[in-house]
């Protein structure tokens, strides 16, 4: 357990107690990732009208069951997938309906989550009330991405404003999913390993051959700000790169990439043929599935080769579960981090410490 760790003063990699403590675990979902936005769907699965579509938040970790329909106006809406009289589970599978009857007692709710009748209810003045409606979970847009929140926390501007000055006017709007470069991973390692592989470029040179050679690693800047880090990918003058628009806070460079991470489990990696969205989900203190799906501007050549990224992905899954394997050590004790280069991790453990309370 970490304790009384003065936030100012974090100069150190978290203890390697973190990555194995059951209460820390648990404690996490509680407090961080309850309260802070989640990633729900992208620009597909769109609903067409009087469609629904049940899926689970965060399954192993938080498993929030959420209902998503389309009313007869064509408009989307997000529930929690739970009757609001017992608790049943409304909907096992997708279809389409005009209206949705609870399989337990028959409880009826529009597809704008009002709940309409209950057998054996009787003419009750005050009903439906407020209570009777399906709960809603706070919900956001952004370039197509849906975001959901359990419980109250941080504003959705304040945690997405760091990603409009760089990305803003990219055509979000446009994006495509490519299912066959989207993957699921598992990884024997904790959720927090995991981050803070993603947060530096020290072990590039290291462990990836091939963005080693895509990759201008004499200068690799990286910014913290709010809930967010951005490193920031300069392109070797053979490799691709954005055409900026004037005024651009990066004008003059060639940007390969900017990757995006967001507290406290969402990677956001932009490339000129489009996004590369990479979903932390925690299982268990020593098991994490990383979810990764890929998007192409639409009329957008080229995009990711599917080896390319796979080879990647199991590139950092072999070292992060090496750490994994090494922080259960009794004689392990954190080194400091390295400046500029671990600012990323530096800033992850602030936030961690911080919304802990340690």
């Amino acid at each position: 357990m970490i304790r009384n760790t003065a936030t100012s003063s974090l100069r150190s990699p978290l203890p390697g107690s973190f990555y194995r403590d059951e209460d820390l675990f648990h404690r996490v979902k509680e407090e961080i990732f309850l309260p802070f936005w989640q990633f729900a769907y992208g620009p597909e699965p769109r609903l067409k009208a009087l469609q629904t579509r049940p899926f689970t938040l965060l399954a192993d970790y938080l498993d929030e069951p959420m209902l998503h329909t389309c009313d007869a106006e064509g408009v989307e809406h997000l529930f929690a997938n739970v009757c609001s009289h017992r608790g049943t589970l409304l909907v096992q599978k997708a279809g389409s309906c005009r209206h949705i009857v609870c399989p337990y007692h028959g409880r009826r709710f529009s597809l704008e989550g009002q709940c309409q009748s209950q057998p054996g209810l009787g003419a009750v003045a005050d009903f439906p009330r407020a209570e009777d409606h399906l709960h809603r979970p706070e919900t956001a847009s952004w370039g197509g991405l849906t975001f959901a929140r359990v419980l109250p926390g941080i504003s959705f501007e304040d945690w997405i404003s760091p990603l409009l000055e760089r990305v803003g006017f990219l055509p979000l709007e446009t994006l495509v999913h490519m299912p066959e470069r989207s993957h699921t991973y598992k990884v024997k390692a904790n959720w927090a390993l995991y981050v803070e592989n993603y947060l530096e470029g020290l072990h590039i040179p290291f462990v990836h051959p091939a963005l080693r050679e895509a990759l201008d690693l004499s200068a690799y800047p990286v910014e913290t700000k709010g809930h967010t880090v951005l490193q920031i990918g300069l392109a070797k003058e053979n490799q691709p790169a954005f055409d900026l628009p004037a005024g651009h806070p990066d004008q003059g460079k060639r940007i390969y990439a900017w990757y995006f991470w967001l507290f406290p489990n969402l990677m956001l990696n932009f490339y000129p043929w489009g996004l590369s969205l990479n979903l932390v989900l925690p299982v268990s203190p020593t098991k994490t599935r990383i979810q990764f799906f890929t998007y192409r501007f639409e009329g957008q050549e080229g995009g990711p080769h599917t080896h390319a990224l796979h080879d990647t992905e199991l590139e950092d899954e072999s070292v992060v579960e090496s750490v994994q394997k090494g922080v259960r050590s009794s004689l392990y004790k954190p080194g400091r981090l390295v400046p500029a280069w671990e600012d990323g991790v530096l800033h992850f453990h602030r936030l961690l410490v911080r919304h802990l309370g340690l």
